[in-house]
């Protein structure tokens, strides 16, 4: 089996930081490999960079499926062209959102996303209307850093804990995942603070539980439905410069 891992910003840090969490997750037994866009945005973070970073995402996703992959994972938690990437593939593809979110409905009655900036929040909410989850998922909080500022650890990890600690208290969460791929590594500890500091409550990793997820639809040797994701229909299709 191999799996692909797509980062869809640009940076070369930001390759090796997804190849490196990906590995983190993915067996022994499994081939894996990370390819990443080649134009787009350096960091995803509104409506108008998801719809700028589709194209190049849908490319690679293309690229991975005719390579022989047996499933697409693209790291972001905002889904970016996954369903279109769904129409175009027979491998399942995810992003971040999903795999976490459904996960997580299985641990607890409410589930609580803490995410980087305002500006991602009215996206995460149209995703959680979209899967009928309004009411279990009532709380989407951020430790207001951006997706490049990630970087300062200890820091992003304070924050973490100060949104995720007041979800809980307020009695919005019961679960709580982490929204965004860049938060990466922070899940583990910032569940042991939350333990440390009050009921303890499970933190989800949205690159772990996407993995995990696709391993799981690989081997059970499914894909997305065609009654869902049909085929876009035949015709001319061009970009800038073709």
């Amino acid at each position: 089996m191999r799996l692909t891992a797509i980062c869809p910003i640009l940076g070369v840090g930001f390759h090796a930081e997804v190849e490196k969490e990906t590995a983190a997750w993915i067996p022994p037994d499994v081939e894996s490999e990370v390819r990443s866009v080649g134009y787009g945005v350096e960091s995803i973070e509104s409506e108008y960079d998801e719809v700028l970073c589709a194209p190049p995402i849908l490319e690679q996703v293309k690229a991975a499926a005719a390579d022989g992959t047996d499933g697409v994972f693209v790291s972001c938690f905002a889904d970016p062209g996954v369903a279109a990437a769904r129409e175009r593939v027979d491998v399942p593809v995810v992003g971040g959102f999903e795999p976490s979110v459904l996960t997580a409905l299985s641990l607890g009655e409410r589930v609580g996303v803490v995410t980087v900036l305002p500006n991602v929040v009215p996206t995460i909410r149209a995703s959680i209307r979209r899967h009928g989850l309004a009411e279990r998922c009532p709380s989407v909080r951020v430790v207001d850093i951006p997706v490049l500022g990630l970087v300062d650890r200890s820091e992003m990890l304070q924050r973490l804990h100060e949104q995720a600690r007041a979800a809980v208290d307020a009695d919005e969460a019961d679960v709580i995942v982490l929204g965004c791929t860049g938060m990466s590594g922070a899940a583990a500890e910032l569940q042991e603070r939350l333990a440390a500091s009050g009921p303890s409550v499970p933190v989800l990793d949205p690159t772990g539980a996407a993995i995990g997820w696709l391993l799981h639809l690989a081997r059970l040797g499914v894909s997305s439905s065609r009654t869902t994701y049909l085929p876009p229909p035949d015709k001319k299709r061009t970009r800038p410069g073709d």
